[in-house]
């Protein structure tokens, strides 16, 4: 990407100055992810995400495509602690087809996904 603009410093500062925090959920398989049960728990654990958007918790829900044990990266606009507690609610961590950890970040103004293609 020869044709990328040019960032300042200052831009850069200022960025920084308004970023606000958030909570990064990645997502795993866990003991029991292949299980009989776990293609039901695992529509339900989607349901609840939809929920948890619609309620404005889940800023970002991706799904992970690969053949590795990350199954999904969540963006929560809560404190680490809150997502944590609505992780450990998740239908797919209480069965065991889950485990997850919780990272805080930070977000700049501005970020936001591509619009959507329909």
């Amino acid at each position: 990407m020869a044709d990328l603009p040019t960032v300042t410093d200052a831009e850069m500062q200022t960025s920084l100055q308004y970023a606000q925090p958030y909570s990064v959920v990645i997502l795993r398989t866990g003991p029991n992810y292949d299980s009989p049960e776990a293609s039901a728990i695992i529509w339900e654990h989607g349901r609840r995400n939809f929920a948890l958007r619609a309620a404005g918790a889940l800023a970002v829900v991706l799904p992970v495509i690969d053949d590795t044990d990350v199954c999904g990266v969540g963006v929560f606009d809560r404190d680490v602690e809150t997502t944590t507690t609505l992780m450990d609610d998740d239908p797919g961590v209480a069965a065991g087809v889950f485990t997850f950890t919780v990272h805080p970040a930070r977000g700049f103004p501005g970020d936001a996904l591509p619009p959507e293609a329909l």
